[in-house]
């Protein structure tokens, strides 16, 4: 692709006569920043979009797993496993698993996302059995005792498999559907929504001076093009979510980047998940090596990515996330809150 669209979202009113919805969202555009590689950005109207690409923006974007997106909503972390960067340990085993389900559930989470091996940087590969002992008995506790979706944070077919036998409704692939290329396939058999995800190398290996020739617009192909295939195997862009991967492969300026911009994502015709929660750049712009003083960050991240209209966000305090978000929509969105 030569000619990429980034929607310079608004959320404020009056909206003007060429106001453009945005996916549906709360969120509208006029204009747009046109980019092609080695070229700086050009503002243009928003009606002098191809036709096909102002439809990638502007179509209202169907509800996953029965979610509307007319909203943000909030994918709570939930790792059942003993590396994991933030809460490695805290919650494995089903029964603190399903406390901590339970109490995300009533902060507000829309979907708990259930992950058994650690992706942090230089997390080694666990085994699919492994895997499964980890996950398979918390997610069957779970679909007991709460009543949102549950997805599985996988690489693997016979995990995805597991995980949804045991419950789960949508599978979460932080490879982008490379590592595993059954995976796909299997989603597509199953008629399951997924998550595709940007990751520049394995969590072993990603954080090894990552580089790019234009990171914005190397995610956004990857990503375009993992989209395609999935398409070709029968899964459409209404069952597909798209994760420019924040932190993954990624430096500081990378992950900046691609948070400055991330309405470009739009532009692919999915739903747009972003998960930057706690991460390693956070703490290194706060000065806060503690994971769990990163909360602050994570929340003006956050933030920033619902002004530029994502739909979804991946999140650990999802009780702090949903009060700064309500309070964001409040100042937004008057009508609704005001006395």
């Amino acid at each position: 692709m030569s000619d990429y669209f980034r929607p310079l979202v608004r959320m404020d009113a009056p909206r003007p006569d060429t106001a453009v919805p945005l996916a549906g969202g709360p969120g509208w555009f006029s204009h747009v920043e046109h980019l092609r590689r080695g070229r700086p950005g050009v503002r243009m109207p928003a009606a002098d979009l191809p036709p096909e690409a102002l439809n990638a923006l502007s179509a209202p974007r169907l509800p996953v797993c029965g979610l509307s997106l007319e909203r943000p909503r909030l994918m709570g972390i939930l790792n059942v496993t003993p590396d994991s960067f933030s809460d490695g340990g805290r919650f494995s085993g089903p029964e603190r698993a399903v406390a901590h389900g339970l109490r995300m559930m009533a902060d507000g989470a829309d979907m708990i996302d259930v992950g058994g091996e650690s992706t942090r940087p230089g997390a080694e590969t666990l085994t699919v059995e492994s895997e499964i002992a980890r996950i398979e008995p918390v997610i069957t506790a779970l679909c007991q005792a709460v009543d949102i979706p549950i997805s599985i944070d996988t690489r693997k077919t016979g995990v995805a498999d597991a995980a949804v036998q045991a419950g789960a409704v949508l599978v979460n692939d932080v490879s982008g559907f490379t590592h595993d290329r059954m995976l796909a396939q299997y989603c597509a058999r199953n008629a399951l929504p997924v998550c595709v995800m940007h990751a520049q190398g394995d969590p072993e290996t990603m954080q090894k001076a990552p580089r790019y020739d234009d990171v914005l617009l190397d995610v956004y192909d990857f990503l375009a093009a993992q989209i395609l295939m999935l398409g070709e195997l029968g899964i459409p862009r209404s069952r597909i979510l798209a994760d420019p991967g924040i932190g993954f492969g990624k430096n500081l300026a990378h992950n900046l980047t691609i948070l400055r911009n991330v309405s470009l994502f739009h532009s692919l015709g999915c739903p747009v998940l972003v998960g930057a929660s706690r991460k390693a750049f956070i703490g290194r712009i706060a000065g806060v090596p503690d994971t769990d003083m990163r909360v602050p960050g994570s929340l003006a991240v956050a933030l920033g990515a619902v002004a530029q209209g994502v739909q979804i966000l991946r999140v650990h305090d999802v009780a702090e996330t949903a009060q700064a978000i309500a309070l964001w929509s409040a100042v937004h969105e008057g009508e609704k809150h005001d006395a």
